[in-house]
């Protein structure tokens, strides 16, 4: 099994989510996606991953998505991965990805990432 979790760790529901990974016994890949940007093209593979437009991976209470005045269409998934490798703080957290099969999650509820564990 190789996990990926896109990570902040100054989230608790980001950390609760890597604690239900370990104690699975499980050690993900660890992407701090806030130092370490996932590309436009990472966004969109995780956003197809998780079967929803990139619209939905967007934290929407974040000033820097509330503020934006260079905000794409939010129909257009290329151009919003794009400006969300640009402005990586408004991308939900944690994902967490299953690249062995092909899967990913939101872990907001935590719990959610159960369904990538053995």
């Amino acid at each position: 099994m190789a996990l990926t979790i896109y990570h902040n760790p100054r989230c608790s529901k980001s950390r609760k989510t890597l604690e239900i990974i370990r104690d699975s016994g499980v050690e993900p890949t660890i992407v701090l996606y806030l130092e370490n940007t996932p590309s436009a093209a990472d966004i969109v593979d995780v956003a197809n991953r998780l079967g929803t437009p990139v619209a939905d991976l967007l934290r929407r209470s974040e000033n820097a998505f509330r503020e934006a005045t260079d905000l794409p269409d939010l129909g257009d998934d290329a151009a919003l991965a794009s400006w969300v490798e640009a402005h990586p703080i408004v991308l939900e957290r944690p994902i967490v990805v299953d690249t062995d099969s092909g899967r990913a999650v939101v872990g907001r509820p935590p719990e959610n990432v159960n369904a990538l564990l053995p």
